[in-house]
């Protein structure tokens, strides 16, 4: 079949051989050809969240019950205090600090987060694309698109695995954990400077997600990279656009 002449032909047999498995494998080695399958098979979103929300949680698990929780505690508590908390909420952060709880917590914003951000995602293109003319593609194709897009994700969870397994000692804090992040590539920003979460919250994977999500729209709607580049872009970029011009005044 094809979209706007991007599609590629694959024959009967080669899409009856095709499975989730090769597309989790080829969203990341061969992502035309996965995102060509996932556009078939809508209900394969399943498997990528799953895993990268089991991945995800885990590595956090091991973190919280790997590193010197006192002193992660203390860690917490200062900066709190340096992003404007009152010195007498110390006792209060404290008497919620446990690696069980904080395991739970994260596991929660984890989930809720995740989905929250692939609903929107996926209303997002699918009006977009509605406005563009098209209707062959319903709501639950962009949801699987949004989950598919953002499996890549998974390496940041990996690239944290291995930096706990290569730590020096345990007092590792959260933000040390992603060597991928923009603060420790190029900001390098402490707690408490305005900058800090912004380049904790983009990573270089992101931008890997971007490419997906324009070169899924391209071959989804026929579109030309150029405008499938502004359509998933344009929500990002205002979004950290305005987080940047918010800080600097």
């Amino acid at each position: 079949m094809s979209l706007g002449g991007t599609m590629n032909t694959t024959t009967t047999s080669d899409a009856a051989t095709y499975t989730v498995i090769n597309a989790m494998t080829d969203i990341i080695a061969a992502p035309s050809r996965a995102l060509d399958e996932i556009r078939q098979h809508p209900r394969w979103f399943w498997w990528p969240l799953l895993i990268s929300l089991a991945v995800t949680i885990g590595v956090f698990a091991w973190y919280y019950h790997w590193v010197d929780f006192e002193w992660f505690t203390n860690e917490v508590i200062r900066q709190a205090i340096a992003d404007g908390a009152p010195a007498d909420q110390a006792e209060q952060i404290s008497a919620f600090m446990s690696p069980g709880k904080q395991v739970l917590f994260t596991a929660i914003a984890i989930v809720v987060i995740s989905l929250v951000i692939y609903t929107i995602q996926a209303a997002y293109f699918h009006i977009v694309n509605k406005v563009a003319g098209d209707a062959s593609l319903g709501y639950g194709q962009w949801f699987s698109y949004s989950v598919w897009t953002a499996f890549v994700g998974i390496v940041n969870a990996l690239v944290m695995f291995v930096v706990i397994l290569l730590a020096d000692s345990n007092q590792l804090s959260i933000e040390r954990l992603n060597p991928l992040s923009m603060n420790s590539l190029f900001i390098h920003a402490e707690a408490g400077d305005a900058w800090f979460t912004w380049g904790n919250s983009l990573t270089l994977v992101h931008f890997w997600m971007l490419w997906l999500m324009t070169l899924g729209f391209s071959r989804w709607t026929g579109s030309s990279m150029t405008k499938s580049a502004l359509v998933a872009v344009t929500p990002w970029a205002l979004i950290f656009g305005i987080w940047a011009i918010m800080i600097v005044n």
